[in-house]
């Protein structure tokens, strides 16, 4: 594992299949991309309520990047990083910290101000 991707690059590879972040992907060699089960749980809860991607769409990623479940690592690794009210951002910095995983997301500066995490934008 060295990559656990974001939200938004799950909707970017998925609904708009975005040019550089699928062929970045595919760069990656086998078992590098992962996913966190707290950012499949926000596309989950976006497709039951009609936002893309379709559920079919979201199995169809599934089979191709596993998801990370969230243990106590992740856990204990939130109760460290700054406040942050109501915000999957904050679940899924800690998840990638406690794994040494770099994140992958379009939005950059939601994540700027956790401490030694390091992030890469795939959208650009």
């Amino acid at each position: 594992m060295k990559y656990l991707l974001d939200t938004n690059i799950i909707v970017a590879m998925t609904v708009r299949a975005e040019e550089n972040v699928v062929r970045r992907a595919a760069e990656c060699e086998d078992g590098e991309m992962v996913t966190s089960a707290v950012a499949l749980a926000e596309v989950a809860f976006g497709t039951e309520r009609g936002d893309p991607p379709t559920m079919e769409l979201l199995r169809a990623f599934l089979e191709e990047v596993p998801v990370l479940d969230f243990d106590y690592k992740a856990a204990l690794a939130y109760a460290t990083l700054p406040f942050k009210r109501a915000s999957f951002d904050r679940l899924i910095a800690a998840h990638a910290l406690s794994h040494d995983l770099i994140v992958v997301t379009g939005n950059e500066k939601d994540f700027a101000d956790v401490p030694g995490l390091k992030v890469e934008n795939w959208a650009v």
